[in-house]
């Protein structure tokens, strides 16, 4: 339901461009060392966090862009864009989950505005979304039986979401208005800065709530449903043993750690990281936190 202009609450921060606020929050997302991702004191072998500062920096533009070229054309061009500057995939699902908010007029409010944008899909926003997928990481939606990547593209893109839906996060955002980011992970950042944690144990206690509540969809693909639904009840173990800077939660917190990376890095909860980035992107678009972000 969108909110009228009086229930809104007051600016907090500077007026960011819509490109300024997706660099910012896929940077500020792989900066917090968040359990089981890359951050700036843990690379894996084949992706670092380099990596991921040099795609942050190339979607940008397309994001300011967004409005006008609507979201397939955004999707393909900022992947175009990271595959020049790097030759791994660091952010395609975090650039399907910011292209659809970026689409959203400044003046219009993310929940009713993303809704509009979704059932405003064409079949070209289907092929170049298709496009995008194949060239940052052929499969990434996973198979099904009635659609696939590496099929020809659909007319309907929302369909080909609602069918990965169940065992994909970010297909599951598309059909579902993208509840879980403007309902779950916005939410829970704006409550941790407001009881007084940085910005950093804010994002790492949001991503372990996600994490707890929607096993991460990367590793049930990798790993298997099993080993998501494990990962989710450690998750939850830590946030049982108290808040940021509690000696307990802090111990649990460094375990988590330790058994996400096992493995080679297989267990990398990739899929909560970018919703993580898309709840940032929501919280910077609407001034809901305010740097500095110390």
């Amino acid at each position: 339901m969108q909110n009228s202009q009086n229930d809104r609450p007051a600016p907090l921060g500077p007026l960011f461009s819509v490109g300024q606020c997706a660099t910012l929050a896929c940077l500020l997302e792989v900066t917090a060392p968040k359990p089981g991702n890359v951050h700036r004191g843990a690379d894996f072998d084949d992706m670092t966090f380099m990596d991921f500062v040099v795609s942050a920096t190339a979607i940008g533009p397309m994001m300011d862009a967004a409005v006008e070229n609507g979201v397939g054309e955004t999707v393909l061009e900022a992947v175009r864009a990271t595959r020049q500057m790097v030759d791994v995939n660091a952010n395609l699902g975090t650039v399907l989950l910011l292209a659809p908010l970026a689409c959203v007029p400044r003046e219009r409010s993310l929940e009713s505005g993303v809704a509009e944008v979704l059932r405003a899909l064409t079949p070209d926003d289907a092929r170049k979304v298709y496009e995008a997928i194949r060239l940052a990481e052929p499969g990434g939606l996973g198979e099904v039986d009635t659609m696939d990547v590496t099929d020809d593209p659909p007319s309907d893109l929302l369909a080909a979401m609602r069918a990965s839906a169940e065992r994909d996060m970010v297909a599951r955002q598309y059909a579902e208005d993208f509840q879980h980011v403007l309902r779950f992970a916005a939410p829970s950042l704006c409550r941790g800065t407001q009881a007084g944690w940085s910005l950093t144990e804010t994002i790492i206690h949001t991503h372990l709530q996600l994490l707890a509540q929607f096993p991460d969809s990367l590793i049930a693909r990798k790993c298997g449903p099993d080993t998501a639904r494990e990962a989710a009840n450690r998750a939850a173990a830590v946030l049982d043993t108290g808040e940021p800077g509690d000696e307990q939660y802090l111990q649990a917190l460094g375990d988590l750690d330790f058994w996400l990376r096992s493995d080679g890095h297989r267990r990398n909860p990739g899929t909560t990281a970018d919703l993580i980035a898309a709840g940032l992107f929501v919280v910077l678009r609407d001034r809901l936190i305010a740097p500095p972000f110390r």
